[in-house]
């Protein structure tokens, strides 16, 4: 039983690898939201190459349809779940239907998610950003993790990734909606931990910075930047793997520590940062 991360972790992955001994995923079974492309379609499948079986849950069938047949084709396992997660009714009949067939998820990635840039000027009357935000990052995946936590805690293992951002730590202008979203989801996450904590079941937050996925496309100021979906996934895999608490980039903790120790420094370095890097076309209306 693993209760603790850390080195232990680290040197237990070593071990398991040096020897060749095969991932603690083989045979178990692990739900991924937004798995019909970006983060969670390459997540699925690194997950199903090792021997798990995945639970594929987004808005879109057909493209579901897509990743289960690569899935299958490569000699993995995998069932498709549409789901619209804004929808609480339609979450609670997720997991009904899931825990009907499986009796419980050993692993689940909580990956959907929506990403909004926007000056707080531009979004006076947009409150519908901060509902629709909250909706899809926040609401979703804990109505999600509440409903699959029970039988998580009752088998005494469980292990939760949440895919959040390096945001929670800067506090970038433009990002407000968003990274309150995931900066809740952390939060109740790290709770939750503790509370499920002599019942084995451990949650990670992984705070990305940017990813190259079709979620960032309307800012043209990202393209060409960032990392792939496929090595984004391969951190999610070995999260799921060695559990740890959160996984944060070096800039982020770097910002993080300016933001405790020259608040007023750091305030004033983000509020010409928000002055130099202007809102995208979208951002503002406009198609370019």
């Amino acid at each position: 039983m693993l209760l603790f991360q850390g080195p232990r972790a680290a040197a237990t992955r070593v071990v398991r690898r040096v020897a060749g001994l095969p991932s603690p995923l083989a045979g178990r079974t692990v739900l991924i939201t937004g798995a019909s492309s970006g983060i969670g379609r390459a997540t699925a499948l690194a997950v199903a190459d090792k021997g798990a079986r995945v639970l594929l849950v987004a808005r879109r069938a057909a493209e579901l349809e897509a990743v289960r047949e690569e899935i299958e084709d490569a000699g993995g396992v995998a069932e498709v779940f549409p789901c619209d997660l804004t929808d609480g009714d339609a979450i609670d009949k997720l997991v009904k239907d899931v825990l009907a067939g499986h009796g419980a998820v050993d692993y689940l990635v909580n990956n959907a998610g929506r990403s909004i840039r926007r000056s707080l000027d531009l979004s006076y009357d947009r409150f519908h950003d901060i509902e629709r935000t909250m909706a899809i990052n926040y609401m979703g995946p804990v109505r999600l993790t509440m409903g699959l936590l029970p039988a998580m805690r009752a088998q005494k293992f469980g292990h939760v990734v949440n895919i959040v951002t390096w945001g929670i730590q800067i506090k970038a202008p433009k990002f407000a909606p968003y990274i309150a979203s995931k900066a809740a989801l952390d939060t109740f996450s790290r709770i939750a931990g503790r509370e499920a904590f002599f019942d084995n079941v451990t949650f990670t937050n992984m705070r990305f910075s940017l990813v190259s996925t079709p979620m960032v496309a309307p800012t043209e100021a990202y393209s060409g930047h960032g990392e792939t979906p496929e090595h984004a996934a391969d951190r999610v895999v070995r999260a799921l793997e060695d559990r740890p608490l959160t996984v944060n980039t070096r800039v982020a903790d770097l910002v993080e520590v300016a933001n405790v120790v020259a608040p007023r420094a750091t305030d004033f370095a983000m509020a010409l940062a928000h002055r130099v890097f202007k809102d995208s076309a979208a951002a503002r209306g406009k198609k370019s």
